[in-house]
């Protein structure tokens, strides 16, 4: 669907990246994407950049504050799910085990936020849209794709969303064994939930974006060619397409995803 005019409840429709250098990373990912970028002043100095493609939105960066950069050790990347009413959802979240890290507030008049603690760690965005639903693009490359959970209690993950969110969970077999769940919102998946590797015990819960691209590898020189990390080299995912996990300069990880051709 490349193309969003109706950003349902239940569903990812945005994303931004929280940094404490926000010149350099916006000019990381406008060379890395080919985003253009528009500041939008919000008080004390800071602005919220709004990345477009084509005149299209796609996701935001900010600044971190002082007080945020006290609180938090590293820029992070944090995902926003759209509720019907974020008051609601918050107090659910708080009733299914959740922490309230900010309570329901209005954001101008683009909509009504919330952040939330899962009770496994990983943190979310609840958005009650206003005037801003989220992204104008969904899928194609160099928009957002995907979200994904990582935690590593993914029986108690599953319990809180679909009680809060109403998802319900599918299975996909992994060929390595296991399974990969797929969060499913009214028909349509919503978001991805693997299991830990061996090699990620001990790394905290989060909810990681994806960004679609025309060639997984290509990024990923580019990426690295203006100071950005590979986290690990990109891995084959039959029927889905090849993906990999990077961090920019200043250490705010988020994935990419070639998907393969569809049939």
């Amino acid at each position: 669907m490349p193309e969003v005019t109706d950003h349902t409840p239940g569903m990812f429709w945005w994303a931004d990246v929280m940094t404490t250098d926000a010149a350099a990373a916006k000019r990381f990912y406008q060379e890395l994407f080919g985003w253009n970028a528009t500041d939008n002043p919000i008080g004390d100095g800071m602005s919220y950049t709004m990345f477009d493609k084509d005149g299209k939105n796609v996701c935001a960066l900010a600044e971190m504050s002082p007080q945020m950069q006290q609180q938090v050790p590293h820029p992070f990347w944090q995902c926003y799910v759209t509720v019907a009413d974020v008051d609601a959802a918050a107090a659910r979240a708080a009733e299914l085990g959740g922490t309230i890290a900010m309570p329901p507030m209005d954001v101008f008049d683009a909509g009504r936020m919330a952040s939330v603690i899962d009770p496994t760690g990983a943190a979310i965005n609840l958005w009650q849209k206003g005037t801003h639903g989220g992204a104008d693009i969904i899928g194609e490359p160099c928009a957002l794709a995907w979200a994904e959970l990582y935690t590593p209690d993914r029986e108690k993950a599953g319990q809180f969303y679909t009680e809060l969110l109403g998802w319900t969970i599918e299975e996909s077999p992994l060929g390595s064994g296991g399974a990969y769940h797929v969060f499913v919102s009214n028909g349509a998946n919503a978001a991805g939930m693997p299991p830990v590797q061996p090699e990620e015990v001990g790394i905290p819960p989060n909810w990681s974006p994806y960004f679609a691209v025309a060639d997984c590898d290509e990024t990923v020189a580019k990426a690295e060619s203006l100071g950005g990390k590979l986290d690990f080299p990109p891995m084959e995912v039959p029927e889905v397409g090849r993906f990999t996990f990077l961090q920019d300069p200043q250490g705010a990880h988020f994935a990419i995803i070639q998907f393969a051709p569809s049939s």
